[in-house]
Formats: structure tokens, C-alpha cells, sequence
């Protein structure tokens, strides 16, 4: 595969701020690759230098931020480096002090500012460095190790203009096509979003879905993301790198995934860190890998009485998902079915509390056809756009539209006594102790013993048949007791709220169940126009 630059012009530039001990050369490189000539009088601290657009081929220019290590200077110094993108860290080549001060002080007080940016480390005056001393990889190898957040080290002369445009071409590379998201350097490998993400771009090539890339989806694959086609022998020679390195990396219908992850993970150890970013950035992701915001919607308009549902088509889709990945014909999802349903996203939505205990399971921890329905009803109750955006990690291609449909305002369905809406939700009062929350796991058919703990809200979900035998999906919401007030004071809070039950410590729990299914059935009757 043919690396290229990724389109980043939309990025308004990048911001680099030079430092290091006094006279390690940190002015004189930035004139250096401002002026491409060695300066004669240099001023102690230059003005901010902006590199063009057009300086590196990813064509997004670059402002220099030159720095006083003075003490005075210091609380100037520490905000310019809380506002970079990158930090390059000067030392002399000629002056080994100025290396130790390397991990004697700046590396660890870039750690406690909590310098989130790249740091790249430049020997300065090359020109002066004795023979006699160790290799750069040598030399900086005990540094790196201790000091994951460098990015790169590299050595220049200003006076000679050796590897003065690199300095800051690094720097560059570092912020718009990092290191850290993609690759775990201590263990050698990508990391577990970067191959989430991989697996399901792979997922979306393999067109036929045969668990390989064929010679033509190798190809269309290699447009789409660099605009240019793949000659034959350009793939053969593809395949055999994998090949002699990874056999099964390559079967007889293709590059495997084996082998796709191994082409990139290649890439990245020789430094070509654009061509996976560029792959990434054509199938939608961001720097954090996560699908961008113009893919997946942050928010979703609508009044605090309105939902938001899954369409039949999409349930339909998770019901053909639900089947692909219960492997063993059970009719149920165990924990490690779930787990790889969801790794093509970035994580698994459901491992949080919320999510834990709030459907149906049976005895091995297998989630139902109608428990893995229903949790994808409560995460879009909840957070739509969090349910749409893992619809697309997990192959669905429609739109927002067809995924989900905005119900009609509450107040409308009352005042015409009927709606089309297919979930429901339900506030759960009472006293602490009262046995809220084993109304809920009753709901799931579990024991109250069952709960586990949590500090966060409480739900259940599962499906229903009132009299007019539609099925429906009912969401309980514990309510504790200590929210109750600013729950009661807040109008907007109570507005998803289809029905209330209130339980009392002295009904016995069969009769707050009884209670329950009485309340719930009378509000569909209502909403059916049947009173």
C-alpha cells in the first residue's frame, strides 16, 4: 500500500513551543528553518515564526513558539507548553550537562505539568558533537524507556543546516499522526482501540465476507483511501511480506485480518504512521478513534417529552446480528458472543454499570434475543446518539433516519388518548428499603439477592404484552430516595416519565408487582383509547 498524506487542510495549524537549558541552540534553529541560513546576531527569544501551509506536504502550517529558560520566565514558559501541540526539547551536542538535565529536570517537569502533548528531543549543534561519543540511539534508548511521551529524537545543526526542516516536520508528524493511539511501545503492538477499529474497516471491505481481502478488495480498498490503484505485482508483493513473515496472515481467498493488522502495525514500526492514519481518517475516525461528529450526531433535538425509538429496520438488523453471533445455536448472547458483537467498536457500551443488570439473563450470563432488544431500546432511550454510533461500529450503513423515529410529544398522546409509541418508561418510587430494587429484578425474573451494586441510576428493561396484545418494551427507573426532591422541583425531569409506581415496605411484593402491571396496562388502555 502506497502511503499518502492525509487531507488535514481543515486544520488551522499547528503550534510548536522550543525549549530547553540556555545555549543549547533553541533560537538559532528557529531561525534556522525560518530563514534556511545560520543567523549572526540572534535575539534571546524570537518572536513566534510561522512556517506556511505549503512548508511539509501535509500543507498545514506551523507556528514556532520560542521560549526564555530564565526563572522569572517560568509561569510564561508552563502556559506556552500547556497550549502546544508539540513540545520540541532542545540539548547541546557539545555540553553532555544539558543531556542529563534531560531527565534531571525537564522531562520530569513536563510531567508534572501534565504535558499532554509530544515531545520530540533535538540535539542541537551537531557540528560540535566529538566523535568519540555514543550513537544518538545509544544515547537517548535509557531515556526513551523512562520517558514514554517522546515521540522522537533527532539531531541538527543550525550552522551547517543538517536535518533543521526535520526538527519541525516530526513535530508536525507527531501531532497530526501520533503515535500514542495507535501503538503500545512497551509492549510492541497496536493497541486495542486502533485494532477495534482496523478489524471493522476490514469488516466493511470484505465485500463478500469471506474473511479475506481478495486481489479486486485489496484494490478498491487502496482508492479509497490513497486514490490509487494497487498494480498486480504491487499486491503479490504485498501478500508475500505478509506471507514470509505471518503464513497465516494470507490464505488462498486473500489477506486475512491476521494479516491486515500485521501490514499495519509493519507500517508504524518503520515510521510510516500517516498511511494507518490516513486509512483511519477515510472511514471516519478522529484522533481518539472514534467515528467523527459530521458521522455520528452529539445530540438529538427534541422536547423533554419526546424519545427516541428503534425503527423496525433496525431491529430487524440486530436481530439478524443477534443470530450471526450466537455461535452456539443457544438463542442466547454469553459475555464473550457480546464481546465480539462489539469489537469493532471502541469498547463494549454495556460494560458499565448502567447497562450491567438492566435486561433479562439466563443462568451462564446469556442475554435473550429479547434482553438484547431491550437493552438497545434503554441505550437509546437514553443516549441515542451513543446507540446510533455503536450501530455503526457493529455494520449497520443506514442513516439516523432510518435507524431511529422521534415519537409524538407526550402531551399530544394524551390529549388524543392514543400513541404509536413502543417504549415505555416507568419511575419507581418509595422509601429506602421499601424494595425498589427488587421490584426491578423481579421484572428481570431474578432474585432481589441478584443486584449488584451501583452508584449509578438503576434500570430495567424488558418486553410486555398488555390486553391488546402488542409487545412492548417497559423501562423501569429507580428512583432513590435521595433524588426524589430535585427530581419533583425539575418540570423537564419528570416529562419522559410514562408512569409512576410507589412502593411501600408494608405491601407485600407480590402486590407492588400486581400493582405495577395494573398501572401500566391502564395507561396503554388509555393511550389505546379504550377508557
Amino acid at each position: 500500500m502506497a502511503a499518502a498524506a492525509a487531507n488535514l487542510a481543515g486544520r488551522p495549524g499547528v503550534r510548536v513551543v522550543v525549549i530547553g537549558d540556555p545555549g543549547t541552540g533553541k533560537s538559532s534553529l528557529v531561525v534556522a528553518v525560518a530563514t534556511e541560513q545560520f543567523p549572526e546576531n540572534v535575539p534571546k527569544v524570537m518572536p513566534h515564526t510561522r512556517l506556511p501551509a505549503d512548508y511539509f506536504p501535509d500543507r498545514v502550517p506551523i507556528t514556532i513558539v520560542d521560549t526564555s529558560s530564565s526563572p522569572e520566565q517560568k509561569p510564561k514558559l508552563i502556559a506556552e507548553c500547556q497550549a502546544a501541540d508539540a513540545v520540541v526539547l532542545t540539548y547541546a551536542c557539545d555540553r553532555l550537562s544539558t543531556l542529563d538535565r534531560l531527565s534531571s529536570y525537564w522531562l520530569p517537569e513536563l510531567r508534572r505539568i501534565q504535558l499532554k502533548a509530544p515531545v520530540i528531543v533535538v540535539g542541537c549543534k551537531l557540528d560540535l558533537r566529538d566523535d568519540q561519543q555514543n550513537s544518538l540511539e545509544q544515547t537517548m534508548a535509557p531515556i526513551m524507556q523512562s520517558f514514554r511521551e517522546i515521540e522522537t529524537c533527532i539531531e541538527c545543526s543550525a550552522l551547517r543546516q543538517i536535518q533543521v526542516p526535520e526538527v519541525f516536520y516530526y513535530a508536525q508528524k507527531a501531532v497530526l499522526h501520533p503515535t500514542a493511539p495507535l501503538f503500545d511501545q512497551e509492549a510492541q503492538s497496536l493497541k486495542p482501540r486502533c485494532v477495534r477499529a482496523l478489524k471493522r474497516i476490514f469488516i466493511l471491505c470484505d465485500h463478500d465476507r469471506d474473511g479475506a481481502l481478495s486481489d479486486v478488495e485489496l484494490n478498491d480498498f487502496q482508492v479509497r483511501c490513497f486514490s490509487a490503484p494497487l498494480q498486480p505485482t504491487e499486491i503479490s508483493g504485498v501478500k508475500r511480506v505478509v506471507q514470509e513473515k505471518m503464513p497465516e496472515g494470507v490464505n488462498d481467498s486473500g489477506l486475512t485480518l491476521t494479516g491486515f493488522l500485521f501490514l499495519h502495525a509493519l507500517f508504524i514500526e518503520k515510521g510510516r504512521l500517516e498511511t494507518t492514519w490516513t486509512v483511519l481518517r477515510k472511514f471516519g475516525y478522529d484522533n481518539e478513534i472514534k467515528l467523527r461528529d459530521d458521522f455520528i450526531p452529539t445530540s438529538v433535538k427534541r422536547a423533554p417529552d419526546q424519545t427516541v425509538e428503534l425503527t423496525n429496520e433496525v431491529i430487524d438488523y440486530l436481530k439478524g446480528i443477534f443470530n450471526m453471533f450466537d455461535i452456539d445455536n443457544d438463542e442466547a448472547l454469553l459475555p464473550s458472543e457480546l464481546d465480539d458483537l462489539f469489537s469493532t467498536a471502541p469498547e463494549n457500551p454495556w460494560t458499565s454499570d448502567l447497562y450491567k443488570d438492566c435486561a433479562e439473563r439466563n443462568v451462564l450470563g446469556g442475554l435473550s434475543l429479547e434482553g438484547f432488544l431491550s437493552k438497545w431500546a434503554l441505550m437509546t432511550l437514553l443516549d441515542p446518539a451513543n446507540s446510533f454510533a455503536n450501530l455503526v461500529y457493529v455494520g449497520y450503513s443506514g442513516d439516523f433516519n432510518s435507524a431511529f423515529t422521534i415519537t409524538r410529544k407526550r402531551r399530544v398522546d394524551r390529549k388524543k388518548q392514543q400513541t404509536q409509541r413502543n417504549v415505555f418508561q416507568c419511575y419507581v418510587f418509595g422509601p429506602k428499603g421499601a424494595g425498589k430494587t427488587a421490584l426491578l429484578q423481579s421484572f428481570l425474573g431474578r432474585q432481589p439477592s441478584d443486584a449488584l451494586p451501583t452508584n449509578s441510576d438503576r434500570f430495567a428493561a424488558n418486553t410486555v404484552e398488555p390486553s391488546d396484545g402488542t409487545r412492548k418494551t417497559l423501562v423501569l427507573r429507580e428512583i432513590p430516595e435521595g433524588d426524589v426532591r430535585s427530581l419533583l422541583n425539575n418540570k423537564e425531569s419528570l416529562a419522559p416519565c410514562d408512569v409512576a409506581v410507589f412502593v411501600y415496605d408494608r405491601y407485600p411484593f407480590c402486590r407492588a408487582i400486581f400493582l405495577f402491571i395494573v398501572l401500566f396496562s391502564a395507561l396503554c388502555h388509555i393511550y389505546a383509547g379504550n377508557f
